[in-house]
């Protein structure tokens, strides 16, 4: 099984290769384009399910999750968050919530 470090060093080395991380890029990979881009990404998931309960594409609706967890590893990547801490730290708080 992969892990957080491996997909996130391969979503790098794609960044790189595009270009995207260099200075004069059309696409500026900053932290709030890149949630802009989250953001859109999951509405794209969300298409999936508008007129239904269940995606009729499962093969495009795992495509639209890869893009949505790519732009959370390089967010949570560029601002030196480990992504793996931040969900176990965030299940043990969300275990004393009230729901």
């Amino acid at each position: 099984m992969t892990d957080l470090k491996t997909l996130t060093s391969a979503m790098h080395d794609f960044v790189r290769s595009k270009g995207w991380y260099e200075p004069d890029s059309p696409h500026p990979q900053t932290s709030k384009n890149l949630a802009i881009s989250l953001v859109l990404e999951a509405t794209e998931v969300l298409e999936h399910y508008q007129w239904s309960e269940a995606a009729p594409d499962k093969a495009e609706l795992a495509g639209e999750l890869a893009d949505v967890l790519l732009y959370l590893l390089q967010i949570a990547s560029l601002n030196d968050i480990d992504l793996t801490e931040a969900v176990l730290t965030k299940l043990k708080v969300n275990q004393n919530r009230e729901w």
